[in-house]
Protein backbone atom coordinates (compact mmCIF):
# COMPACT_ATOMS: atom_id res chain seq x y z
CA UNK A 1 0.00 0.00 0.00
CA UNK A 2 1.19 3.28 -1.07
CA UNK A 3 0.23 6.76 -0.62
CA UNK A 4 -1.53 8.14 -3.34
CA UNK A 5 -1.84 11.76 -2.73
CA UNK A 6 -1.98 14.59 -0.47
CA UNK A 7 -6.17 15.13 0.24
CA UNK A 8 -5.63 18.39 2.21
CA UNK A 9 -3.60 21.16 3.94
CA UNK A 10 -4.39 22.68 7.36
CA UNK A 11 -2.99 26.01 8.43
CA UNK A 12 -2.35 28.25 11.62
CA UNK A 13 -3.60 31.66 10.42
CA UNK A 14 -3.74 34.40 12.66
CA UNK A 15 -7.64 35.49 11.57
CA UNK A 16 -9.76 32.85 9.93
CA UNK A 17 -11.65 36.48 8.44
CA UNK A 18 -8.41 37.38 6.96
CA UNK A 19 -7.19 34.27 5.53
CA UNK A 20 -10.96 33.31 3.64
CA UNK A 21 -10.79 36.42 2.31
CA UNK A 22 -7.30 35.71 0.77
CA UNK A 23 -7.81 32.44 -0.35
CA UNK A 24 -11.55 32.60 -1.43
CA UNK A 25 -10.35 35.70 -3.62
CA UNK A 26 -6.83 34.78 -4.99
CA UNK A 27 -7.52 31.15 -5.26
CA UNK A 28 -11.08 30.63 -5.73
CA UNK A 29 -11.50 28.54 -2.94
CA UNK A 30 -15.03 28.31 -1.20
CA UNK A 31 -15.89 27.87 2.15
CA UNK A 32 -17.74 24.48 2.53
CA UNK A 33 -17.82 24.72 6.29
CA UNK A 34 -16.64 27.42 9.57
CA UNK A 35 -16.71 27.34 13.07
CA UNK A 36 -15.40 29.46 15.78
CA UNK A 37 -11.90 29.49 15.06
CA UNK A 38 -11.71 27.21 12.41
CA UNK A 39 -12.70 27.47 8.40
CA UNK A 40 -12.76 24.57 5.90
CA UNK A 41 -12.49 25.74 1.72
CA UNK A 42 -12.14 23.45 -0.87
CA UNK A 43 -11.09 23.95 -4.23
CA UNK A 44 -14.02 24.68 -7.28
CA UNK A 45 -15.16 21.20 -8.29
CA UNK A 46 -12.91 19.42 -5.81
CA UNK A 47 -15.52 16.00 -4.09
CA UNK A 48 -13.15 16.50 -0.99
CA UNK A 49 -15.07 17.98 1.90
CA UNK A 50 -12.34 20.46 2.46
CA UNK A 51 -9.03 21.00 0.46
CA UNK A 52 -7.55 23.58 3.13
CA UNK A 53 -8.12 23.99 6.57
CA UNK A 54 -7.71 27.43 8.82
CA UNK A 55 -7.07 27.45 12.15
CA UNK A 56 -6.71 30.86 14.14
CA UNK A 57 -4.17 31.46 16.24
CA UNK A 58 -4.33 34.79 17.17
CA UNK A 59 -2.86 38.03 16.66
CA UNK A 60 -0.17 37.15 18.71
CA UNK A 61 1.42 34.41 15.93
CA UNK A 62 4.94 34.60 15.09
CA UNK A 63 5.25 34.40 11.31
CA UNK A 64 7.20 31.59 9.90
CA UNK A 65 10.38 32.40 8.71
CA UNK A 66 13.10 30.22 6.04
CA UNK A 67 15.54 28.16 7.39
CA UNK A 68 14.03 26.57 10.13
CA UNK A 69 12.43 23.38 10.57
CA UNK A 70 9.27 22.97 9.11
CA UNK A 71 6.94 22.91 5.59
CA UNK A 72 8.59 25.31 2.91
CA UNK A 73 5.59 25.48 0.86
CA UNK A 74 2.41 23.85 -0.37
CA UNK A 75 1.61 23.65 -4.34
CA UNK A 76 -1.78 24.24 -5.76
CA UNK A 77 -1.97 23.31 -9.24
CA UNK A 78 -4.46 24.50 -11.64
CA UNK A 79 -5.83 23.19 -15.41
CA UNK A 80 -4.38 25.95 -17.30
CA UNK A 81 -2.06 28.76 -18.19
CA UNK A 82 -5.13 31.01 -18.64
CA UNK A 83 -5.76 30.06 -15.18
CA UNK A 84 -2.28 30.62 -13.60
CA UNK A 85 -2.22 33.87 -15.27
CA UNK A 86 -6.30 34.95 -13.41
CA UNK A 87 -4.73 33.48 -10.72
CA UNK A 88 -1.32 35.59 -10.84
CA UNK A 89 -3.14 38.89 -11.18
CA UNK A 90 -5.25 38.32 -8.34
CA UNK A 91 -1.94 37.62 -6.09
CA UNK A 92 -0.57 40.76 -7.64
CA UNK A 93 -3.06 42.52 -7.06
CA UNK A 94 -2.64 41.79 -3.35
CA UNK A 95 1.33 42.26 -3.45
CA UNK A 96 1.55 38.46 -2.88
CA UNK A 97 3.96 36.90 -5.22
CA UNK A 98 6.95 36.64 -3.94
CA UNK A 99 8.79 34.79 -7.36
CA UNK A 100 8.10 32.89 -10.41
CA UNK A 101 10.00 29.73 -12.28
CA UNK A 102 10.00 27.76 -15.07
CA UNK A 103 10.97 24.11 -13.89
CA UNK A 104 11.29 22.80 -17.15
CA UNK A 105 8.13 20.19 -15.67
CA UNK A 106 5.65 22.98 -14.11
CA UNK A 107 5.58 27.06 -14.77
CA UNK A 108 5.22 28.32 -10.91
CA UNK A 109 4.18 31.45 -9.38
CA UNK A 110 5.45 31.87 -5.62
CA UNK A 111 3.14 33.80 -2.81
CA UNK A 112 2.88 34.59 0.84
CA UNK A 113 -0.71 34.75 2.34
CA UNK A 114 -1.33 37.59 4.71
CA UNK A 115 0.69 35.56 7.55
CA UNK A 116 3.25 34.90 5.65
CA UNK A 117 3.08 31.16 4.24
CA UNK A 118 4.41 30.95 1.21
CA UNK A 119 3.04 28.42 -1.40
CA UNK A 120 3.23 27.82 -5.15
CA UNK A 121 0.84 27.99 -8.19
CA UNK A 122 2.08 25.64 -10.68
CA UNK A 123 0.47 24.45 -14.07
CA UNK A 124 2.21 21.28 -15.41
CA UNK A 125 4.24 21.62 -18.51
CA UNK A 126 2.43 18.62 -21.24
CA UNK A 127 5.40 15.62 -20.65
CA UNK A 128 5.99 15.36 -23.72
CA UNK A 129 7.40 18.53 -23.73
CA UNK A 130 9.96 17.88 -20.81
CA UNK A 131 13.14 18.90 -21.75
CA UNK A 132 15.25 17.06 -19.21
CA UNK A 133 17.12 20.05 -17.80
CA UNK A 134 17.30 20.13 -14.79
CA UNK A 135 17.99 23.67 -13.61
CA UNK A 136 15.03 25.84 -12.84
CA UNK A 137 15.23 29.45 -14.50
CA UNK A 138 13.14 33.08 -14.00
CA UNK A 139 9.84 32.36 -15.37
CA UNK A 140 8.59 33.99 -18.71
CA UNK A 141 4.82 33.24 -18.89
CA UNK A 142 4.53 35.26 -22.23
CA UNK A 143 6.40 32.47 -23.89
CA UNK A 144 4.55 29.88 -22.09
CA UNK A 145 1.40 31.31 -23.09
CA UNK A 146 3.04 31.72 -26.50
CA UNK A 147 3.66 28.06 -26.82
CA UNK A 148 1.23 26.05 -25.29
CA UNK A 149 -1.67 28.37 -25.04
CA UNK A 150 -3.91 30.03 -22.59
CA UNK A 151 -6.57 26.90 -22.95
CA UNK A 152 -4.12 23.75 -22.90
CA UNK A 153 -5.24 21.26 -19.94
CA UNK A 154 -2.96 19.22 -17.72
CA UNK A 155 -2.58 17.28 -15.06
CA UNK A 156 -5.38 16.79 -13.04
CA UNK A 157 -7.50 19.05 -15.16
CA UNK A 158 -6.98 16.52 -18.28
CA UNK A 159 -7.30 13.64 -15.89
CA UNK A 160 -4.15 12.65 -15.12
CA UNK A 161 -3.35 11.42 -11.94
CA UNK A 162 0.16 11.65 -12.68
Amino acid sequence: MAVRRLNHAVLYVRDTDVAVDFYTYTLGFEVSAAHPGAVFLKAAGSANDHDLGLFAVGPQATTPRRGQVGLYHLAWEVGTLGELLAVAERLQERGAIVGATDHHVSTSIYAKDPDGIEFEVMWRVPAEDWDGEARSRQLDLEAAVARWGTDRATGAAAGSAT
